[in-house]
């Protein structure tokens, strides 16, 4: 049986208690209005029905008791705290404007490699100083010799929107934007370095493929010569709160970033149904902040999922909601994974080192855009490395047997998953706009143009055994070489990208 493997173990959810009052008619005829409930402080994320939040809309959440954490009036969003067990509905009955009122304090996923990612594998005897001979993922989209004629320009800069990076890296030093980068963590930009520190793991891993910095020492990202930006929107614990994501997209929007990555989904549910008035509202606040984002400028390079699923025809839900106890739902269309499923955002799937699609990966015509190297222990196995994951920064003081790669200088880590090949993708991306293409709906068609299209196996074998973790479908691969379920228009292209 197969079961998820999280980079961190899940923290519990946040309860808010009702209370069940029971009295006499004549204690209840002596009560002029009901008992306001209280129960533990929440998180809100309040939608309203225009772009705005007017200042009787903010009046309302004081009324009510409640507290406001920050606002977005540009996409009419506000970030509230209550104590009061029904604050949600009470809040759209007092102000007409709220078109929902969802508490976050359970709506977050942590983020994730594939189901084995800390199975044993093999580890290379000894590791020179430079271990870009390991970075089979690099060779296979042709990085090295992208980097020969345009490394990037400084000019570019990525915002990683995962657990924050480290910052303190030696592969990472040279490219970090301190003066672009942020924790997001509970809806308030906080550009306090120590805030957007990593302190998971998960953000250093992505931000190293994406722009790990030419030291002659460790390991070299797609983009080498861009600026990164660490946007904290994850905790220590792999959370990822809809206030946060929410706050990253506004802000990559508000300074000058032109790509980001985004490896994770947002939910607590694994699909998004937008029949649910919650879900709803969390749905359309993130749709709406990843819009903004895009109208100014930022391309949104985004994970498919570890799931095995075919996104595209979804029926079934087993894994939600995944910071409790997950309950088995019938879906539809109606519900979407967050970000990926966003209209304008690259869904990116996973392949490994013989370019044929991670058993884990999900997929799906029409969602998956591009596929990049996310690794494959099982079946894709490099001569070189001994195992099928891909190399990336991780920092020093996290590191354990599960990422036992030291390095000469720093850390390093294995792994696999889709949140390995997005950075890739975002990566390429960054190179595309480092050739002076401006225009972010551009260099997202110019990434799927100048991928080399991959045709669907025609050995489905290695598939049988990992069907859909969701439903128990079969894993099927639909569509032609130039556009299929598994490969979208095909692999992402560093050499192309910059005009080699």
């Amino acid at each position: 049986m197969r079961t998820m493997k999280r980079l961190v173990a899940p923290i519990g959810a946040l309860v808010v208690a009702g209370l069940c009052l029971a009295g006499s008619p004549a204690m209840a005829a002596q009560t002029a209005a009901p008992a306001v409930v209280t129960g533990a402080q929440q998180t809100y994320l309040v939608l309203y029905n225009g772009n705005g939040v007017s200042s009787s809309s903010l009046a309302a959440v004081k009324a009510l008791g409640g507290t406001v954490v920050n606002t977005f009036p540009q996409i009419g969003v506000a970030v509230v705290s209550s104590d009061r067990a029904d604050f949600g509905s009470a809040l759209k009955g007092r102000d007409k404007s709220v078109s929902g009122a969802a508490a976050t304090a359970r709506l977050g996923v942590q983020v994730h490699n594939d189901e084995d990612a800390t199975a044993a594998d093999p580890a290379p005897a000894a590791l020179a100083a430079d271990l870009t001979g390991l970075q089979w993922d690099m060779d296979q989209i042709k990085a090295p010799q992208a980097h020969a004629i345009n490394p990037g320009s400084p000019d570019v800069v990525v915002g990683d929107i995962d657990t924050g990076l480290d910052w303190s890296h030696p592969n990472l030093a040279p490219n970090v934007d301190f003066s672009r980068s942020v924790s997001c963590v509970g809806g308030v930009p906080n550009t306090d370095p120590a805030a957007w520190m990593d302190d998971n793991g998960h953000g250093t891993h992505t931000a190293g493929t994406i722009a790990a910095a030419s030291t002659g020492s460790g390991i070299v990202g797609v983009a080498p010569g861009v600026k990164l930006a660490g946007i904290k929107a994850g905790n220590a614990d792999g959370f990822f709160f809809p206030e946060a994501v929410v706050c990253s997209f506004m802000w990559a929007a508000t300074h000058g970033i032109q790509v980001t990555n985004n490896s994770y989904f947002a939910d607590p549910w694994l699909y998004n149904c937008k029949n649910d008035p919650e879900q709803r509202a969390i749905w359309e606040a993130e749709r709406r902040a990843i819009k903004f984002a895009q109208q100014n400028g930022v391309v949104v390079v985004s994970a498919e999922g570890n799931e095995s699923d075919d996104l595209a025809h979804p029926t079934q839900d087993v894994t939600s909601p995944d910071d409790s106890t997950p309950v088995t739902r019938e879906i539809t269309n109606a519900c979407a994974v967050v970000p990926v499923e966003v209209p304008g955002v690259i869904g990116v799937t996973a392949n490994g080192y013989n370019m044929v699609k991670s058993y884990y990966s999900s997929y799906g015509v029409g969602v998956a855009d591009v596929v990049a190297p996310g690794g494959d222990r099982r079946f894709q196995i490099p001569p070189a490395t001994g195992n099928g994951r891909v190399l990336s920064t991780w920092p020093v003081a996290l590191m354990d047997a599960t990422c036992a790669v030291p390095g000469p200088e720093a850390g390093y880590c294995w792994a696999q998953g889709t949140s390995m090949a997005s950075p890739h993708a975002a990566g390429v991306a960054a190179l595309i706009a480092s050739t002076g293409v401006t225009n972010a709906a551009k260099i997202a068609s110019m990434l799927q143009q100048q991928a080399d299209p991959i045709a669907c196996p025609t050995d489905m074998s290695n598939f049988v055994n990992f069907p859909s973790v969701s439903n128990g479908a079969p894993q099927v691969c639909q569509g032609g070489k130039g556009n299929n379920g598994f490969n979208g228009g095909g692999q992402v292209n560093a050499l192309t990208a910059v005009g080699g």
